[in-house]
């Protein structure tokens, strides 16, 4: 961006030294040396006029090569917190998964603890206690993995950059 501003101010500064140029061409001076001096200026100024243009078209270049690398790397930026976005999006679903299914546990397993202070064996609650420990397993391991894959998205380019 430093680039752009700097680059304009140079090309303000070529348009002024024009400016003023021409107007120090006054058409006030009316003999023949004057005529023949005016041309030359004329002459020097509409070189130093096609200089100034073609250093301008270089800069105009150079600010239109320096936009199309930056926004490429602000489309690549993007699309980066944009994955980012969605593993941790991955993320807090499998911890909110998580966090149900622990919750479901806690209440089988003190509804087994209440039925087992009263001494009675009740089958499909030892069940609901077996479905509800292996679902928070597979919870954990879910969320285990996508804390994994979060993590080693985000190494990756670090591990490719020390290579």
């Amino acid at each position: 961006m430093n680039d752009i501003i700097e680059l304009e101010g140079r090309i303000a500064a070529a348009l002024g030294r024009i400016r003023r140029q021409v107007e120090a061409m006054s058409p006030t001076r009316t003999d023949a040396d004057d005529a023949d001096k005016s041309a030359e200026t004329i002459a020097a100024l509409t070189a130093r006029l096609d200089e100034e243009r073609t250093v301008n078209a270089q800069l105009e270049e150079r600010v239109r090569a320096l936009k199309d690398r930056q926004d490429g790397r602000l489309s690549e930026l993007e699309a980066q917190a944009e994955a980012g976005t969605k593993r941790l999006a991955d993320l807090d679903t499998e911890l909110q998964r998580l966090q149900a299914v622990n919750t479901e546990l806690r209440a089988v397993a003190s509804e087994m603890r209440r039925a087992l202070q009263d001494e009675v064996a009740d089958p499909e609650l030892v069940n609901r206690a077996a479905i509800a420990e292996l679902d928070a397993v597979s919870a954990a391991r879910d969320a285990d993995r996508a804390e994994v894959e979060a993590i080693l998205s985000e190494l990756a380019p670090l591990i490719g950059e020390g290579r």
